[in-house]
């Protein structure tokens, strides 16, 4: 999984199963109104679909989403950066969103640094005051791009700070040996994701050395993709602020996540 979260949207999902959908269906409905309210402005910058959400401001919050998310799930986020005056610009990656089942533009780490430079390029030529959110390999794709930017502020939930250690975990889940992926080059997972030789060698050569803006993380401690020791060797290497939600999991998306995590961003943005 690299799944965004659309929390208050998402946790209908938890409530279904429990059967209690009266409360939630309310809960949904509300903040449905208030996204509905919410000026959004669609349009294009270069190939890729993107989102303006807010009144003309001066702040401006960039939203990279992670792995089967799209540009749409920054709703509530935006509802809750836009009440602080702040607009956010949200985007579909490659085969994401709008671009789903359109392969002339792959979803990997060379085409995600290359774009979000295209946005980036976009962001600074219509603001000044620029603050990141984002998640997974969103985060991983950013600290990748803008290692040299310095944002006003930055918050990550559940990121992706080491691939490489990432692509190896995923090498001995799946018993493939790092002279078996460079004599295949590519070898499908039982999860659906690909070890790609290419990919691995990138990351190994292109560490994540330098992040030079203040940066505030949610992680859960049950996340199944990057350990607490990984995540803390990022915080304490990058000064960064760490918030560990106990049992939570990479994709927050219990009614008990999406509650801390909508906390957690009330307090942060």
């Amino acid at each position: 999984m690299i799944v965004e979260n659309d929390f208050a949207l998402k946790i209908i999902a938890t409530e279904a199963r429990s059967g209690s959908l009266v409360g939630i269906s309310q809960q949904k409905r509300r903040c449905r109104r208030g996204v509905d309210k919410m000026k959004k402005q669609p349009f294009m910058i270069e190939e890729i679909p993107a989102l303006l959400w807010g009144e003309d401001s001066e702040k401006l919050y960039l939203f990279v989403h992670g792995k089967m998310s799209c540009k749409e799930e920054a709703a509530g986020f935006a509802k809750i950066a836009v009440a602080r005056g702040y607009q956010v610009l949200s985007f579909d990656l490659p085969e994401h969103g709008e671009r789903k089942g359109k392969t002339d533009v792959t979803f990997d780490i060379w085409n995600g640094i290359r774009e979000l430079q295209v946005i980036m390029n976009y962001v600074e030529a219509h603001w000044k005051n620029v603050s990141l959110f984002a998640c997974s390999i969103g985060a991983y794709f950013s600290l990748m791009t803008y290692a040299e930017k310095s944002f006003s502020k930055c918050l990550f939930l559940s990121p992706i700070v080491d691939m490489k250690q990432l692509i190896e975990d995923m090498m001995k889940w799946y018993s493939v040996s790092e002279e078996e992926l460079q004599a295949q080059g590519i070898i499908d997972t039982p999860m659906g994701e690909k070890l790609d030789w290419l990919y691995y060698r990138y990351v190994v050569e292109h560490p994540v050395v330098s992040w030079l803006s203040p940066t505030m993380i949610l992680y859960g401690s049950a996340d199944n993709l990057m350990s607490q020791e990984t995540i803390q060797a990022f915080v304490e290497k990058h000064g960064a602020e760490l918030t560990v939600l106990e049992g939570g999991e990479h994709w927050f998306h219990t009614e008990e996540q999406v509650a801390f995590l909508e906390k957690w961003l009330n307090e942060r943005v």
